[in-house]
Order: C-alpha cells, then sequence, then structure tokens
C-alpha cells in the first residue's frame, strides 16, 4: 500500500468497517490463549527453563508474532496508522520507592549494547514480527543478569534507530561520551533514508 493514498493522508477517513479489525484481534486472542494452555501443560512436564525451550511453546510464540504482525498490516492498511501494541511496560514497584539507596555506596552503571540488523525473506515477509522476538530475548537476558547477582536498571528495545536512557545514574558519566554519536563502529552504515523512521522503544 502507498503512503500516498487517502488512507495514509491528512484528512479525517470516512466510514471504516471494523469487522476486519475485530477478526485480526480475536485471530491474536485465540492464539494467546493456545499459548496459554500449552505453557501450563509443558510447565507441569518439566522445570522452567525447559519449558522456555520446549518446541511447542516456540511454535506457537512464533504464531502469536505472526498475528501480532497481521494484527499491525490490518490496522495499518484500514487506518493508515503506525500502531505500537507490542510494547511491555513494567511500573515501578513501591518496593524502589520505599527502600533507601544504602548511605556510602556509589553506583557505578554502564551501557550495554547488541544490534541485529535484519531482512525480510521475499517480498511480502514482514519485519513486524522482530521486536517481539527481541524483547522476549531482552527479557530473558535480564533475568539472567539479575540471577548472576547484577542489577538492571533499565533495558530498552528499539526499532529503526539505536534508544537512549532517560535521565539517570549514566548521565552523570564525568567523561560525557555519547555512544551514538558516531564515532563507534557498529557495523552498520549511515542510513538515514527509508526504513530508518521506523522507532519504538522498550523501557523498563
Amino acid at each position: 500500500m502507498s503512503h500516498e493514498d487517502a488512507t495514509h493522508g491528512p484528512a479525517p477517513l470516512g466510514p471504516v468497517d471494523p469487522e476486519p479489525l475485530h477478526r485480526a484481534v480475536d485471530a491474536l486472542a485465540a492464539t494467546l490463549h493456545d499459548y496459554v494452555r500449552t505453557a501450563v501443560g509443558v510447565r507441569g512436564e518439566f522445570g522452567a527453563a525447559e519449558a522456555d525451550e520446549d518446541p511447542r511453546v516456540h511454535v506457537l510464540e512464533e504464531k502469536v508474532g505472526q498475528r501480532n504482525a497481521d494484527l499491525f498490516d490490518t490496522l495499518h492498511e484500514a487506518l493508515g496508522m503506525h500502531p505500537d501494541l507490542t510494547t511491555s511496560i513494567w511500573e515501578p514497584g513501591t518496593d524502589a520507592e520505599d527502600s533507601p539507596e544504602q548511605p556510602g555506596v556509589a553506583q557505578r552503571a554502564e551501557a550495554f549494547y547488541l544490534s541485529f540488523l535484519v531482512a525480510a525473506r521475499g517480498n511480502d515477509a514482514s519485519l513486524d514480527g522482530v521486536l517481539s522476538l527481541v524483547d522476549a530475548t531482552g527479557e530473558e537476558i535480564a533475568e539472567r543478569l539479575a540471577d548472576g547477582g547484577y542489577e538492571v536498571l533499565e533495558w530498552i528495545s528499539s526499532r529503526g534507530a539505536p534508544a537512549g536512557f532517560d535521565d539517570g545514574p549514566l548521565d552523570d558519566d564525568p567523561l560525557g561520551e555519547d555512544p551514538f554519536d558516531g564515532t563507534s563502529d557498529t557495523g552498520f552504515d549511515d542510513d538515514t533514508g527509508s526504513g530508518r523512521d521506523d522507532f519504538r522503544e522498550d523501557e523498563r
């Protein structure tokens, strides 16, 4: 679909049939219910780590990603919008607010980055399911870091551009270095054209 058609134009749309949109939502919901039923059954057979790697779980995780992509495409084609419906947001817990920092203990934090350059196979292939896979992997890494004795202050997944962190401990870096100032070799070309303006952020 061209971004120059009426669906993507500045004028309000006329009547839109919502039924195809609801059908896409229903398909996603049905797949999520299948995932829950399968995950509960698999967890009853195996430990948590083994259940995470069970092929039945992986198949349904992939289907959930596909249904998410189908919903995105359906909304995009009907409304011209670019819905961000896969971002996960955790509200800060009350324990973090009520627990004072230990006096005399300086907190030293650094940012670490892992980037992927992903291409879709085929003209009709979609990249919309990639972020959910990166999201799931990021959550797993955060949990493993916590299990290893580290405190993960924030973690962010993004699409199209590297994500930065809000004001916090990392902004007090005495060196004043910007990891995205263009001086580091990320292995990517400096491409500011098509495909670089779709940015989504998950922050913990």
